[in-house]
Parts: C-alpha cells; sequence; structure tokens
C-alpha cells in the first residue's frame, strides 16, 4: 500500500513540474524571441525557405519554437534580402502588413500557434532538423532552415478573414 502511495506522490509531482515547464515554454514562445533570414537554397514554388534563429535557455527548447517562430516571421517580421559572392535572394515582406491584426486576432493567433495547431500545417524542417548552436551569454541561439509554404498560409488566413484576399484589392 505504501508503494502505490509513493508511486502515486511521484506522477503526480512529475505531471506538476512537467505542467509548470510546459507552460514557461508557452510563455516564452509568445514572447517571440527570434530572427529570420533567408536560406541559401531552393525551396518548392509557393514556399519560403528561412533559417530561423531562436533563444531558449536549452538548445531543444530553442530546436522545438523553430517551426512556430519560421511561420511568425513569414506572418509579422517578413525577412531581408541576403546578397553575398554570386548569391543573392530577394527579402520579403510580411504577410499581414498591419501590426495590429496580431493583438486584434489574440484567440485566433493562440490556438493557430498552440502545440500541434493549425501553424504546423505550413512548415517543414530542411535537412532533418539540422541546427546551429551559438552560445549567447546563459542561452543559446539555434539556427534551423525550415520550408514554410506561404501560398497555403495566405489562403489559409485570407478564409479565416484575418487578411484581405489579394483579389480584393483589385
Amino acid at each position: 500500500m505504501k508503494k502505490i502511495a509513493l508511486f502515486l506522490c511521484a506522477v503526480m509531482l512529475f505531471g506538476t513540474v512537467f505542467a509548470q515547464s510546459k507552460k514557461k515554454m508557452d510563455k516564452e514562445t509568445m514572447e517571440w524571441r527570434y530572427e529570420i533570414e533567408p536560406a541559401v537554397g531552393q525551396g518548392a514554388q509557393g514556399t519560403y525557405l528561412v533559417k530561423v534563429w531562436s533563444y531558449a535557455k536549452k538548445a531543444d527548447k530553442a530546436t522545438a519554437q523553430a517551426p512556430k517562430n519560421a511561420v511568425h516571421g513569414i506572418l509579422f517580421k517578413g525577412y531581408a534580402a541576403y546578397n553575398s559572392g554570386n548569391v543573392r535572394i530577394a527579402g520579403q515582406k510580411p504577410l499581414v502588413t498591419d501590426p495590429a491584426i496580431e493583438t486584434q486576432n489574440e484567440d485566433f493567433f493562440n490556438d493557430f500557434f498552440a502545440d500541434g495547431g493549425p501553424y504546423s500545417k505550413f512548415v517543414t524542417l530542411v535537412g532533418n532538423g539540422a541546427t546551429d548552436i551559438i552560445k549567447v551569454g546563459k542561452e543559446v541561439k539555434v539556427g534551423v532552415v525550415v520550408s514554410v509554404q506561404k501560398d497555403a498560409l495566405r489562403k489559409y488566413l485570407e478564409d479565416a478573414k484575418i487578411i484581405k484576399s489579394m483579389n480584393s484589392i483589385f
């Protein structure tokens, strides 16, 4: 009987610690601490190939956040052009041009970026999720190359009435 009670206490303690860790990671996600840049390589038509640099105390957490950060970057930041030697990659503006849209549709975006949420349909790790890791103070900066399906993402947001259709402009 004592073993069962001890086991149940251990399970409850582990569950509490895990839930607090997940809650902290969700909070860190909503701070959106990342950088986004074009990645050198060939992406499929209708996609952007980007490298997203995520910050966290542990590399595995930063790597796990990379897909969310990449989609958030395509939506709200865009990225600057890249020019080096013979390689030129055009910069891209964000899909969402009005910064107020994120706060006006907070519930939509909370659900959208939830773990396993709709955002995950629009992003794919490239190169088996290989990462670059740089130590920055007490944190790490982790770079991951991903492909974001920007055309499908735009259509999803248009259908959800978050952004206006390109056709409505003309």
